[in-house]
């Protein structure tokens, strides 16, 4: 905690800048010198929130800019501690966006030296940072290692991209265009259209929630419906202001068995908020399982056909229909499978323990070589997720926007007789139209594509910012998710967003 001593004829001509820039200085002067080390998080933002395992303990630190970030910080924390909640999407600086992978010293080392580094270095939409990587391997790293993955980090984890088998020197280049890899996802895109292909989940986190007072206690946190018994809900939780507080998928295992399914860098985050809003009193168990069971899906017209070759149970459309659950077996153990898709093609989640990943995932490979079953990645899943319009966590859905403003709302049911979290608020919200709402957008852009908070136009005026955009290659469109002003006409003629600095037309 010691300070260095002042250098007073180093950072003259600064000092002399900022007192002209502030005149006041000369009338005050300096109280106090401060000449201190830095202080740098791995990703350069503030940890700020309540401290895991430590009732009423809260922490701001990692404020690296004392002077230009000390008011958000705390302001922030100010109204966390005081109402419950910022009025403001703070999990870029909150604690809970970090595990415990990050105390380790060699990876602070790495991290936070590679973020000083970097600090005023142009980056790039597609750039994949080297420091503290890998870390946590899925079961499934050597078998998409050989078929030519190339990884992003998410928490920790690899994760799959996209593949470029039989083409080790691969690189993809850093731009803010499209970039070389465009092709590769294209194919990708193609093959889970017209065919079938596969991918590791084991990059989604899953919850199992149980006890006597389990469907008590997610019928106050959840503001959907609760499943009956082998079927898949969407359920958005809320904050006690109406605002998002999460967005996850509800499988009902049996009466008192549930999984919870979501993001799954939002660990912490969500255990914090499960664990927060869990009266002492009520007989229910939640359980982290991420460390586990992992997750394959298979997605495209033909992932029926392989589904059925390894799963113990009839997968017909009549006996295994869209939102539904199953737990049954393969040839390798215990598996809960549900019929849903991120991509919004014919799909499947196939959940299996981690030690069985690997023999289920070389089984869907060799009986869907008959189907030219292929590899696929997350990028392929962004791609066809636009087309569809659907939003993902940290883009469209934030603790910024409320259910109406995101297209939520019509999952949340205001007619069941449980005063969820955030009721309330959240139906007064529903008599009064929002300033902004979710719309999909196509731009027309030749050679680059948005990839979040672009600002939207009309005639001039700015009227939203996009939250996730890219191309569509199947509709071969350039796309882009935003928050566009309910104040002009949807079909109008003369919207407009900025793509790699140029003003490019788009339409909703």
């Amino acid at each position: 905690m010691e300070l260095i001593p002042e250098e007073f004829d180093r950072i003259e001509p600064q000092l002399a800048k900022g007192f002209e820039r502030f005149p006041v200085l000369n009338e005050v002067g300096i109280k106090r010198w401060v000449n201190g080390a830095f202080t740098f998080t791995p990703d350069g933002n503030p940890l700020v929130g309540p401290v895991p395992g430590l009732s009423n303990y809260w922490v701001a630190c990692g404020v690296m800019a004392g002077f230009s970030q000390g008011g958000g910080v705390g302001l922030s924390l100010a109204q966390w501690m005081v109402e419950g909640e910022p009025e403001a999407d703070v999990f870029g600086m909150d604690v809970a966006r970090y595990g415990t992978f990050a105390s380790d010293n060699n990876y602070l080392s790495a991290t936070v030296r590679q973020f000083y580094a970097r600090r005023f270095v142009m980056t790039y939409p597609n750039e994949q940072l080297p420091a503290g990587r890998p870390l946590h391997l899925s079961q499934l790293h050597q078998d998409m290692t050989e078929q030519g993955a190339r990884f992003d980090c998410v928490w920790g984890l690899e994760v799959p991209l996209y593949f470029v088998p039989g083409k080790s020197d691969f690189q993809e280049t850093p731009t803010l265009k499209r970039s070389n890899a465009f092709g590769v996802i294209a194919e990708e895109v193609k093959n889970v259209r017209t065919g079938v292909g596969v991918v590791d989940i084991t990059g989604f986190s899953r919850y199992e929630v149980t006890g006597p007072d389990s469907e008590t206690w997610l019928d106050y946190l959840l503001s959907s419906r609760l499943p009956a018994v082998g079927k898949v809900r969407l359920a958005p939780m809320l904050t006690p202001k109406g605002r998002l507080a999460g967005d996850l998928t509800v499988l009902r295992l049996a009466n008192d068995r549930f999984w919870l399914m979501g993001s799954y860098y939002l660990q912490n985050w969500h255990m914090r908020w499960f664990n927060s809003n869990l009266p002492a009193a009520m007989n229910v168990e939640v359980k982290n399982l991420c460390g586990e069971w992992g997750g394959i899906s298979i997605a495209g017209p033909r992932a029926r056909e392989v589904l059925q070759a390894v799963f113990d149970q009839d997968v017909s459309n009549s006996a295994f229909p869209f939102l539904h659950c199953r737990l049954g077996r393969t040839n390798h153990g215990t598996a809960i499978v549900a019929r849903i898709s991120v991509s919004g093609e014919l799909g499947y989640e196939i959940n299996v323990p981690l030690n069985q990943m690997r023999s289920l995932y070389r089984q869907l490979i060799e009986v869907g070589s008959q189907f030219d079953i292929k590899p696929y990645g997350f990028r392929t899943i962004d791609s066809l997720r636009l087309e569809k319009g659907y939003g993902a966590w940290s883009r469209e859905y934030t603790s910024a926007y409320t259910a109406q403003m995101s297209g939520l709302d019509r999952f949340v049911d205001f007619d069941k007789p449980v005063d969820f979290i955030g009721k309330k608020p959240a139906l007064q919200q529903s008599l009064n139209q929002s300033e902004q709402s979710l719309t999909l957008l196509e731009i027309a852009s030749e050679d680059a594509d948005v990839s979040g908070f672009e600002p939207v136009f009309y005639e001039g005026k700015r009227v939203g910012f996009v939250t996730s955009g890219g191309y569509g290659h199947w509709v071969k469109k350039s796309l882009a998710l935003a928050y566009v002003s309910n104040q002009i006409d949807s079909a109008v003629e003369g919207l407009s967003v900025f793509v790699g600095g140029a003003e490019r037309p788009a339409k909703v």
